[in-house]
């Protein structure tokens, strides 16, 4: 059975913080940073996981033109759920009128969670069992104050129904590449998670988008020639530009989905909301390659084409860069309040 993207739906929260002024607070050399990630996004003091996904979702609906109702399955990756027991799907189903649902869960697998919840739902549409599904990534990523992952650590969501009908990008085939790799993890009761610095580049983040990507494009019999774009997950602006170019890819075919040096790492909905702003402007006919990672380790890849009805869809909604321009930008110290990295203060 034929299935795809019927709507998708992408929010940034409204706060920034420079990564420059990170660095000036912890007497790290600004220049070096900035080449890596030029600002990130903050989530407001009532925004998190869940009220980002609620959004996204709502846009993704009004693009789809569907009852909410239909949706048969909610899903939702992310390493920062609002509880630690309690369902976040459970929350966003009530809140955007899809209950009762059939089935809905909250996803973990670091940074592909989101994409996780991809396969999951496609799976449930070809099989049959559902006529629409919700996928969602969605994080308020957590970096402790003074370490590397603060300067990319950021929030946002995107959110993907998918469907056998009215489809506006079919996914043609997916893969995914696992391992046991520990490159990043925070234990239970952990503010912040934790980096093994060794592990991050070549181990983790390289060996599972390279051979995640290699594996789809084997067993799609696809080339990298064939496809208009690329979407790597990006923890960084230096990673995924390297990863097209081990693979032969043109560095053009990968910036328009390259969002990190403007809104920061934002995990879950990385590989997501580089997805959708590449469909806000993609054509019928374009091909596209996205490929997550998410630590600890594994990546999954997709192919997916462009049909006929995009543009009349994607006008149904809000376009991810309106979300992206309208920006106001805190301090170092508003940033500590916002992310409640003071401790002991309540609020």
């Amino acid at each position: 059975m034929k299935a795809g993207i019927v709507g998708y739906g992408a929010y940034v929260p409204h706060f920034r913080i420079k990564s420059a002024n990170i660095a000036k607070i912890w007497g790290v050399d600004p220049e070096s940073i900035v080449k890596l990630v030029g600002e990130k996004t903050v989530p407001d003091l009532d925004e998190d996981s869940a009220t980002m996904a609620v959004t996204a979702s709502r846009i993704a609906l009004a693009r789809a033109g569907i009852n909410p109702i239909d949706i048969g399955a909610v899903y939702i990756g992310s390493e920062s759920h609002p509880y630690v027991v309690k369902s976040t799907s459970a929350i966003v189903a009530e809140a955007i009128g899809a209950t009762p649902v059939m089935t809905a869960a909250d996803l973990e697998f670091a940074c592909k969670a989101g994409t996780a919840g991809f396969q999951a739902v496609m799976g449930l549409i070809k099989s049959g069992y559902i006529k629409y599904g919700l996928a969602i990534g969605s994080d308020t990523s957590q970096g402790r104050p003074g370490d590397a992952l603060e300067y990319t650590a950021a929030a946002g969501c995107g959110a993907y129904i998918f469907g056998a009908e009215d489809i506006i990008a079919t996914v043609n085939d997916f893969c995914s590449y696992t391992t046991d790799t520990p490159d990043f993890w925070r234990r239970e009761g952990e503010d912040f998670p934790r980096h093994g610095g060794r592990f991050t580049g070549e181990p983790g983040y390289f060996n599972h988008v390279l051979s995640a990507t290699r594996l789809l494009l084997e067993k799609t019999g696809t080339d990298v020639k064939d496809y208009d774009y690329f979407i790597f997950h990006q923890p960084n602006a230096k990673f995924p530009v390297l990863a097209a170019k081990k693979l032969g890819i043109e560095k053009e075919k990968v910036l328009p989905g390259l969002l990190v040096p403007k809104i920061g790492n934002t995990y879950s909905a990385a590989v997501p909301l580089g997805l959708a702003a590449v469909l806000d402007i993609a054509k019928p006919g374009d091909r596209i390659l996205a490929t997550s990672f998410g630590s600890g380790a594994g990546s999954d890849s997709f192919s997916i084409t462009v049909e006929e009805g995009i543009e009349e869809n994607r006008n149904r909604g809000t376009p991810l860069n309106k979300f992206i321009d309208d920006k106001a930008y805190l301090t170092y110290a508003d940033y500590l309040k916002h992310r409640r990295k003071i401790k002991g203060v309540q609020g």
